[in-house]
């Protein structure tokens, strides 16, 4: 059983920073809560945090709940108001998750599961239910750029014969903070300084990482934001988690916890930052423009729906508690069951009436489905209405096209704003006498959702169950799951990130968390910086250091085992070998690749040969190696010498070769290697002929080339 929390008691008191870091607040405390939550204490004499009525509070980090590990309760009015401000401040664009893009498609049934869920679409294989996805990511608005390192959302909406069900996930299937009174601060950190206005989508900056270093319970997810998780090359590339430990409950009540996992079919693949960071500056757009070409050409993304299904006895038998969405359950220690496949294969005829005005709300459920007692569960469902009110302007949003359910609805609910169903009858409530059409919709008394029967009891406290107080074993466990490379990469990002703090003593907390979490990590990271490793700060709970590694946290292990839905860029130029070209095209377009066309200038090339006009898709100039995850140089040899003059061409040539890609080299193209800094190894490779179109197919298959030393 998880550890019960212990009775509040009192805790020893330390001087405190003041909120302006590094400098010392005059008598102010600061203590621990039983999660190593930290509350920090108002100075003598300082202002004293209120509502907005002016009540003093006396607890901003804990939600008001039943018990240490139940459920939130109703008349939290201090978790009510900030919520409920913080969705209202911004409109019409969404606070967090503005920069998004949707499609429509499918969930079909792949395997009927009644006896753990009584909902509908799952009680037979083969049922198709209509869908509609939309990505996004977090803290950028609705014109920042693609790439920027950030969560990517991945809302699911599922209209079943039983009402909308929406699952409304992330990319990485933990989250930042534990309780819902935390996301507004957690958002107003992350987003433009308010004295300044920037950065714009980007979380290199003070305000963030002074919030991340002072909630150790951060540490996990920000290791895997850290990671190439946050910059994926597609939106087709990546994974889903619903985030949160839910409930299926089928047609005898019986009630099994769940987990859900969206497993792209098309392999995982992501983008290294300077690769990143130079595809913003040529196309903003990219992972729009990639999602949206792919469905237009046919190339239809998929993703298998699996769960991981257990009871209270392995909750209780868990090293980690369940509710705690700051922690997963590995996959080796309990593998993911495929029920279902999601695909897109229809693009939005209309941006802003369909991925715009899409309403996602947690809390839109269906019959065999129900919440657990997770804190930012419980918060997210009472906090997704009101935001939807402030976006949408009305309580009827639900029947815009891309919200309306398509199965019968039938209420009493009336008027309002944008009211467009006609709602005829005599009455507009119940229980009335009238019958037939006058008397209106009844209850299914039998059929209709129930929530699942679980006792709850326990004190009301606003308190955080001890259960949730290792906030280091799991990000241990992530960073040394990943391979050399992807470790890296995390590296890296860390470095980059808090080398972007002016504020020395944010650093110095951070770098004190990481050496929780693995010493070579905070180590490297502090060479990176130049910085003295500070020592490790205090952890409530001693990290472990058994937990196996988990092949199913690294991106490598679930990468694609061919170049299929990936773009080749060509380079050609007057006089190309059209034989060499054709094949290499057809090779790679036969393999479910897209082929790409890169000239001196945007108007069609001339092939030798007698090989006629060719169109190419792009001016060179225009069309870096970014945008591309292999390039092929089919110059002839007298457009090869006037390439090799072009800066452009050096940039391509040599971007192409530090992002690991793989690169054909024709016959008269090893004039543009050497200029570029390039120096052949296995992953440049040669065409000199049609015949290694084949062999240089079967190289991309790896889509990278991880094994050149390109660091600087």
């Amino acid at each position: 059983m998880p550890p019960k929390s212990k009775p509040d008691k009192p805790t020893k008191a330390t001087p405190s920073t003041s909120s302006t870091p590094g400098t010392q607040r005059t008598k102010a405390t600061d203590r621990r809560g039983n999660a190593d939550e930290l509350h920090q204490g108002a100075a003598r004499g300082g202002p004293v945090m209120t509502t907005a009525q002016g009540a003093p509070l006396a607890d901003d980090q804990n939600s008001l709940r039943i018990g240490d590990r139940g459920p939130t309760a109703l008349e939290d009015f201090v978790l009510r108001e900030k919520i409920f401000h913080f969705d209202h401040e911004r409109i019409p664009e969404r606070v967090v998750h503005a920069r998004g893009y949707g499609a429509h498609g499918y969930l079909e049934t792949l395997e009927a599961i009644p006896e753990l869920t009584r909902a509908a679409i799952f009680q037979r294989r083969g049922i198709r239910t209509e869908a509609f996805v939309r990505f996004s990511t977090v803290a950028g608005n609705l014109g920042s750029p693609d790439l920027a390192r950030d969560v990517r959302g991945f809302a699911v909406k599922l209209y079943t014969p039983e009402g909308n069900w929406d699952i409304v996930g992330n990319n990485i299937p933990v989250f930042f903070i534990q309780d819902a009174m935390k996301f507004p601060d957690l958002v107003h950190s992350v987003k433009e300084e308010q004295d300044r206005g920037w950065p714009q989508a980007a979380s290199a900056h003070d305000t963030f990482w002074d919030f991340i270093s002072l909630m150790p319970e951060a540490t996990h997810m920000v290791l895997w934001t850290m990671s190439d998780r946050a910059i994926p090359r597609s939106l087709r590339f990546m994974e889903g988690f619903g985030v949160h430990t839910f409930r299926f409950v089928n047609a005898s009540g019986e009630a099994t916890f769940v987990k859900f996992h969206w497993k792209p079919r098309q392999g995982m693949q992501s983008v290294v930052w300077d690769e990143a960071v130079k595809i913003n500056g040529a196309d903003p757009d990219f992972h729009r423009r990639d999602l949206w070409n792919a469905i237009q050409a046919g190339d239809f993304p998929q993703w298998d729906l699996a769960v991981q299904v257990f009871d209270d006895e392995f909750a209780d038998s868990f090293d980690f508690d369940v509710l705690d969405p700051t922690k997963l359950i590995p996959e080796e220690v309990l593998p993911v069951r495929v029920i279902a496949r999601l695909t897109l294969d229809r693009v939005v005829e209309n941006v802003f009436a369909e991925t715009e005005q899409a309403a996602f709300c947690t809390q839109n459920i269906v019959p065999g489905v129900d919440f657990s007692n997770d804190p930012l569960l419980q918060g997210r469902n009472f906090s997704y209405l009101d935001t939807q009110l402030k976006r949408l302007g009305s309580t009827n949003f639900t029947q815009l096209p891309v919200n309306a359910p398509r199965c019968p609805v039938a209420h009493f609910q009336r008027d309002g704003h944008m009211q467009m169903s006609l709602q005829s009858g005599r009455a507009n409530y119940e229980p009335n006498s009238f019958t037939g059409d006058q008397r209106g919709p009844r209850p299914d008394l039998d059929g209709g959702f129930r929530s699942s029967q679980v006792p709850e009891n326990g004190d009301k406290r606003r308190i955080r169950a001890e259960s949730f107080a290792d906030h280091y074993s799991q990000a241990r466990q992530f960073y040394r799951s990943q391979t050399p490379v992807e470790q890296e990469h995390i590296i890296g990002g860390f470095t980059f990130e808090l080398g972007k703090c002016e504020i020395p003593a944010i650093r110095t907390r951070m770098l004190a968390n990481l050496r929780n979490v693995d010493e070579s990590l905070a180590s490297a990271v502090a060479d990176g910086l130049g910085m003295p490793l500070p020592s490790a700060s205090p952890a409530a709970v001693a990290p472990r250091d058994d937990l196996p590694t988990s092949p199913a946290l690294s991106m490598r292990h679930l990468a694609p085992e061919s170049f299929a839905g990936r773009k080749l860029g060509v380079v050609v130029t007057d006089g190309t070998d059209p034989q060499v070209l054709d094949a290499l095209t057809k090779a790679f377009t036969e393999s479910g690749a897209t082929v790409e066309l890169i000239g001196p200038k945007a108007g069609d090339v001339k092939l030798g040969r007698r090989g006629g006009k060719t169109k190419v898709d792009h001016a060179i100039a225009g069309a870096p190696s970014v945008l591309f995850d292999a390039v092929a140089l089919l110059p002839s040899a007298t457009g090869a010498e006037e390439l090799a003059q072009r800066a452009a061409v050096k940039d391509f040539v040599s971007d192409a070769f530090a992002h690991h890609k793989f690169i054909g080299v024709g016959a008269s193209a090893d004039v543009l290697l050497t200029p570029a800094g390039v120096e052949p190894d296995d992953g440049v490779v040669t065409i000199s002929d049609a015949g290694d179109a084949d062999a240089f197919l079967e190289q991309c298959g790896a889509i990278r080339f991880w094994e050149r030393d390109v660091r600087p």
